[in-house]
């Protein structure tokens, strides 16, 4: 028979071993998501409205924000609840970094490069013409300065940027009629956007700037020639193919296409450290996700061209290297009328400097 001290220590050892059983039998998080928010265990730390630029229905442009709020709700257990609202719900496509700065939403989803107007070193951060592509870019910015250039630029503006998405070069566009010299874009009706619509515009072509879903329509009613917007599956997606048969590469004015997440400065700095590192893990995932998303779906959609009546064509070396001309041409003078646009240039073109040392020597050549 057990003394009353034995018993007793047997009764403890039971009772510990019973609540060492029972956490084994939970999820990691100690917690379902579900019965976090359902009891009231899990408190909620965040809840935002997310306006995006892309409708999260378009591929790679539109799922990205769908992999981040589903991410960052179920890493936390559901206590960061991030709802996504369509363009033009809350507010217009090119405009939500103006809601994110005025406070009139928490955080925004988009393309800085839209920022151009008000921002002109936005559209460095966009994409530059003949600039980075996406390893340079991701090198320039977690690790020679780039992330420090950008948040230093927002900051001016009520806005913490977070890189969070990023895509590989875009098609240089959708034409009705083959380009096959400097002369075919002379008056040629087009819609562009960023520093490259500076470029086309410099070499006589009509640039308008117009929301990814108002794009097909004004190619179908001829308010428009042709068409820059993104990468084949998505502009396949969006219907230019049905009226442009011509798609030409490569995507010169937008090497590297990223996507950030804008928050309100007074929402980011009220946040704790681990929310905030919570955020910028959920985009760091985010960036490669895409990339990888990008680059995975583009070869089967070209590869299909010919059975749609699309041909996949190259511009001819000599517009390429005029288009280059002009690149550096207005990058030139962008940068002598805005100070941040200087120091963000000269920073990226420092890195590129050097990182040519390695990119010239490292990869096997692309005829290889």
């Amino acid at each position: 028979m057990l003394s009353h001290r034995a018993a007793a220590v047997a009764v403890l050892v039971a009772f510990i071993v019973g609540i060492i059983g029972s956490l084994a039998l939970r999820p990691a998080g100690g917690i379902t998501q579900a019965q976090g928010v359902e009891d009231g265990t899990v408190p909620l730390r965040i809840s935002w409205r997310l306006p995006v630029a892309f409708p999260s229905t378009m591929p790679v442009l539109g799922d990205n924000p769908i992999y981040l709020t589903d991410a960052l709700r179920d890493a936390s257990g559901g206590a960061v609840q991030i709802k996504i609202f369509e363009p033009g719900e809350l507010v217009p496509s090119f405009s939500i970094v103006d809601a994110v700065r005025d406070g009139k939403v928490q955080a925004g989803y988009t393309w800085l490069g839209y920022d151009q107007g008000k921002i002109p070193a936005s559209a460095l951060i966009g994409a530059v013409p003949f600039g980075m592509e996406p390893w340079e870019f991701a090198a320039w910015w977690y690790e020679a300065g780039g992330q420090a250039l950008g948040e230093a630029l927002y900051k001016k503006h009520n806005v913490h940027p977070i890189l969070c998405g990023m895509t590989g070069p875009e098609t240089a566009g959708w034409f009705r009629n083959r380009i096959e010299t400097l002369d075919d874009l002379k008056g040629l009706k087009i819609r562009f956007a960023g520093l490259g619509g500076k470029v086309i515009e410099r070499l006589g072509a009509s640039v308008t700037m117009l929301p990814g879903g108002e794009i097909f329509q004004a190619l179908e009613k001829g308010a428009i020639d042709a068409s820059e917007f993104a990468l084949p599956v998505v502009d396949q997606s969006l219907g230019f193919n049905r009226v442009a048969k011509f798609n030409y590469y490569p995507g010169w004015h937008q090497p590297a296409t990223t996507s950030h997440l804008a928050i309100n400065m007074q929402i980011w700095e009220g946040l704790s450290k681990a929310d905030q590192s919570l955020l910028e893990m959920a985009c760091t995932a985010g960036v490669i996700r895409n990339l990888a998303n990008s680059e995975a779906s583009q070869g089967e959609i070209i590869a299909n061209f010919p059975s749609i009546g699309v041909s996949a064509e190259s511009l001819p070396l000599p517009i390429l290297r005029e288009l280059n001309t002009v690149s550096n041409e207005v990058l030139a003078e962008e940068a002598a009328k805005d100070a941040d646009f200087a120091e963000v240039l000269e920073s990226q073109r420092n890195f590129r400097s050097n990182y040519k040392h390695w990119k010239q020597r490292a990869y096997l050549p692309r005829d290889f």
